[in-house]
């Protein structure tokens, strides 16, 4: 008799053995697809029950194609990937793990800034081109005192303060509820935050309404010699834009963990300068983070195919029908 199958569209790990172990015991046949086009899991997608996805897009094709669907699996956080509003109108649960990595990307936002700020990556390549000068690129300053600005407070942003905090950073934050969280930071309206902000760190999830948030004008807005972080979605920045600013110094530099296409084009002038600190989508990254993530993506998996109500639904509304 054949056993009912889980789609995994894309994996940013070797192998897929914890996924395929967990489904295994629960009766479940893992598929895994041979690349990410929607064509490929539109074919695939046809005889399985859920669907499991890192960073491939889940589109309204591939669901409406996958007849026998009953829950889609976020392997992450963000869901700009997933289709949701068709998830929904089938009544498809969608899932997420949304505090998996948080130690892991608020450790790598603060890194990418002291990298920058403290010339980490601009002294070690021109140290391996031969040269030994203490003087090179822009002036140094001492790190207490100067200001971030976090556009985003959730569970990462929160860390991220905590982090800078313990720095002596003057950090302050903006979110649409204009809510502190508890912590000790102040609040500021986006325009201020921008205009006195020595540092800007990105901790939104994409969405309509923040494509683009950090768009020519806003980056005009920003204090002259900016650093920028984004260790969230690549779309929150207009890139073309960026790179213009970069190169007339309005933004002094950035850290750039995410991108609008992944992999990025790396021949682009914007990545292959050296006030730009380019890291691979590395952020989530631990042993620790990677082994959680998939234990509970899988678990939540199979607990929505065996009719129980998973812990992180993102679209709860399926469950009231």
């Amino acid at each position: 008799m054949t056993r009912p199958q889980v789609l995994l569209t894309d994996r940013a790990w070797p192998d897929a053995q914890i996924e395929r172990a967990i489904l295994d015991r629960a009766g479940y046949d893992l598929v895994e697809a041979p690349d990410g086009r929607e064509e490929t899991l539109v074919d695939l997608a046809r005889d399985c029950e859920g669907i499991l996805t890192n960073w491939a897009r889940v589109t309204s094709a591939v669901i409406a194609a996958a007849g026998r669907l009953k829950a889609i699996g976020r392997t992450g956080i963000g869901l700009d990937n997933i289709a949701i509003p068709a998830a929904t109108a089938r009544g498809i649960p969608v899932t997420n793990v949304p505090d998996y990595c948080v130690e892991e990307v608020a450790d790598h936002a603060l890194a990418l800034l002291l990298s920058l700020w403290r010339k980490i990556a601009l002294f070690d390549a021109l140290a391996k081109r031969g040269e030994y000068n203490l003087s090179a690129g822009p002036k140094m300053h001492r790190l207490r005192g100067r200001r971030l600005g976090l556009i985003g407070l959730g569970r990462t942003g929160q860390a991220v303060a905590a982090r800078a905090i313990a720095f002596g950073l003057d950090v302050v934050a903006w979110t649409p509820s204009g809510q502190s969280r508890g912590l000790s930071v102040t609040m500021l309206p986006l325009e201020d935050l921008l205009a006195t902000s020595e540092a800007v760190s990105l901790h939104v999830p994409l969405v309509a309404e923040t494509r683009h948030l950090l768009n020519a004008v806003r980056l005009d807005g920003c204090r002259c010699g900016v650093t920028i972080i984004n260790t969230s979605r690549g779309g929150l920045i207009d890139r073309a834009a960026l790179w213009e600013r970069i190169q007339s110094g309005q933004v002094a530099s950035a850290g750039l963990d995410v991108f609008e296409e992944e992999p990025p084009n790396l021949a682009e002038s914007l990545y292959r300068d050296e006030r730009v600190l380019v890291t691979p989508h590395a952020a989530f990254v631990s042993e620790e983070s990677l082994d959680e993530l998939r234990r509970r993506a899988t678990g939540q998996m199979v607990a929505t195919l065996s009719g129980q109500r998973p812990d992180n639904v993102v679209n709860p509304e399926v469950f009231l029908t």
